[in-house]
């Protein structure tokens, strides 16, 4: 799925937004191939993935040199597949000794059908000790995703918020939201487990929609794990639909 996919947004769009969404420490290109180092936590930050679908005649090579950058810089060599992959990219992986993790949907759609202001909302400029503990239960956090956590906000390119929603003064819920154009990318939407099933997770998107409303954008778009079908439910009722699915390819 290369070209427009839903509201005139195609996947290439979409894979633009979530690299500006998500910084990372190193950069480069071998080729079509985006590759991204930070501190070893969060996946996307510490992964490589291909920008351009077309076919890649020295693909089986470059894939070899991009795994000995990783290896030089101590880190696990780990491919992320989207739809924009060269064809061939999966079976050489596998050849390889590569093994699937992770897939997860990117879902898109309008926002706003649900973008509500909210006084509890708390708009942070970065994360806080607060805002990371709410997050840890419902993501596990190392001490490495902390770290890449905390020092991102420093490295942003584009508007972004950490959101914290509170009652009775007790931080109950948190997310970010990061604005690029038309686009508004929703990231870490958690709620701590005795307020869960309240519907706080979706006063936080209305309240980070209405936030990205105000930085130009109409159109949210979101990753969640392909397993879990309750939160692509949730989603669904807001207006959201699956675009393209993808997974992360790590050496074993």
């Amino acid at each position: 799925m290369q070209g427009k996919s839903w509201q005139g947004v195609s996947v290439a769009e979409l894979e633009r937004a979530s690299h500006n969404a998500v910084p990372a420490l190193r950069t480069a290109f071998d080729g079509p191939f985006l590759m991204r180092a930070f501190l070893g936590g969060t996946g996307r930050a510490n992964a490589v993935s291909s920008l351009d679908p077309a076919p890649d005649a020295a693909l089986t090579e470059r894939v070899d040199r991009i795994a000995a950058a990783y290896d030089k810089l101590g880190l696990t060599p780990r491919f992320r597949s989207t739809p924009l992959d060269p064809p061939g990219l999966q079976e050489a992986l596998l050849e390889r000794g590569y093994a699937e993790h992770d897939e997860s949907v990117v879902m898109a759609g309008p926002i706003a059908g649900f973008a509500a202001a909210d006084a509890a909302v708390e708009f942070l400029p970065a994360p806080t000790e607060e805002w990371l503990a709410v997050l840890a239960t419902a993501d596990y956090q190392t001490e490495k995703r902390r770290a890449e956590k905390t020092q991102a906000a420093g490295m942003m390119l584009v508007p972004a918020a950490w959101l914290l929603l509170r009652l009775e003064g007790r931080a109950v819920a948190a997310g970010q939201v990061a604005a690029d154009g038309q686009l508004l990318g929703f990231f870490d939407i958690a709620t701590a487990p005795d307020y869960r099933r309240r519907g706080l997770g979706q006063r936080l998107l209305a309240a980070g929609a209405a936030w990205g409303q105000d930085h130009g954008a109409r159109t949210g778009w979101l990753q969640v794990s392909a397993s879990n079908t309750p939160a692509q439910a949730l989603y669904g009722r807001l207006g959201f639909a699956g675009i393209y699915n993808y997974r992360y390819f790590l050496l074993r």
